[in-house]
């Protein structure tokens, strides 16, 4: 009776994941729905971009809020167990931390130095992937306590997670958050301290931030986590490369509907080294590339159709890509499939389409 009750739930939130919710009430849904169907006492979810996985807004329930900070660091600067990169790439996208550390909790430095100090234990995590793409991650938490996550748990989430990435990527590619358009178009410009410190920004860049989905939920600073997520991204580039320059672009789409690009940089000056971050609209080949992908075609058919897109022939293709004439029909045919349409015309309309609704 209790199997059938669960099941009946769980196949309520799946539909809800395919009735084209926006990010905002997908997301508000599927944390309350998931917690009649698993005990959670603090939950993470954010949605990514699925060329950098960097986070473009997230909800972070209580304590977790508190440590953002924290989170990032590990997330991007520090080996750990169960990153989301990892499960992103990994046969099986989704993993708890009493699983990946056979119990020893406190061989992750994320629950030594940041989740047993908040009073949080075992972690259960998934990388949400519809098609080729991963358009968000989910983080559910318990108490510390000595029962984690059991399979049941892990094996419910993996049969939800497929289902929350399609509604996150339909909120995110096809369907418009809201009318209208955002109240800059010009760059914006930050520029940020080695603590994450605002030291300027100029009045475009408080307009573009204002469209960010977490705009109300910004972190330490003011700084929504797209800004902080770019930062940190940029931070272990320079560690990993510190010979080379180094920079991190996070795509997102605002509140608007209208998509945009933040670029971070390292800025060198008489000063310590400081951070600077740039918002402008995204370009026709950024948002593009994107929405092909949002039709679940392989990298090699998302590259094909990125440049018929472009307006590239055949032949322009071949030489570009280094393939035969043969293959780019191939995946040609492939993309007019997935798409629906019959012709290069048609797919360009229909691209250009979406990136008119976005």
């Amino acid at each position: 009776m209790v199997a059938t009750a669960t099941a009946r739930r769980a196949e309520v939130l799946i539909d809800r994941c395919h009735a084209g919710l926006d990010v905002t009430s997908l997301r508000t849904e599927a944390l309350r729905r998931i917690r009649r169907l698993v005990s959670v006492d603090a939950a993470f979810f954010a949605t990514v971009d699925p060329a950098t996985l960097l986070f473009t807004s997230a909800v972070a329930e209580e304590p977790l809020a508190e440590a953002r900070t924290l989170f990032l660091d590990n997330e991007f600067g520090r080996s750990d167990v169960n990153k989301f990169a990892a499960l992103a790439g990994a046969a099986d996208p989704v993993g708890s931390l009493d699983r990946a550390t056979l119990g020893e909790r406190s061989a992750s430095a994320r629950y030594r130095e940041i989740m047993a100090p908040l009073g949080l234990g075992d972690e259960l995590r998934a990388a949400l992937i519809s098609g080729t793409g991963c358009w968000g991650v989910l983080c559910l938490h318990r108490e510390d306590a000595s029962a984690g996550f059991d399979s049941r748990d892990l094996a419910l989430v993996r049969r939800l997670a497929p289902h929350l990435a399609e509604g996150l990527r339909r909120a995110v590619t096809v369907e418009s958050t809201a009318a209208g358009a955002p109240a800059a178009a010009a760059p914006g410009i930050i520029v940020l301290d080695a603590g994450l410190t605002v030291v300027s920004m100029n009045p475009e860049a408080h307009a573009w931030l204002a469209e960010t989905e977490d705009a109300g939920r910004a972190g330490p600073g003011g700084l929504p986590l797209a800004v902080q997520a770019a930062a940190a991204r940029l931070s272990t580039l320079e560690e990993a490369a510190p010979a080379l320059p180094a920079s991190a672009t996070v795509r997102l789409r605002g509140r608007s509907g209208r998509w945009f690009t933040l670029h971070a940089t390292r800025l060198h000056g008489p000063r310590e080294p400081q951070i600077g971050i740039v918002i402008e609209p995204a370009s026709p080949a950024e948002t593009g590339s994107l929405l092909l992908s949002a039709y679940g075609l392989t990298e090699a058919q998302t590259r094909v159709a990125a440049l018929v897109v472009r307006g590239c022939s055949t032949r322009q293709i071949v030489r570009e890509l280094h393939i035969s004439a043969n293959t780019v029909q191939e995946h040609l045919t492939a993309v007019f499939d997935r798409v629906g349409v019959r012709s290069r015309r048609e797919l360009v309309a229909t691209v250009l389409a979406d990136r008119g609704r976005s």
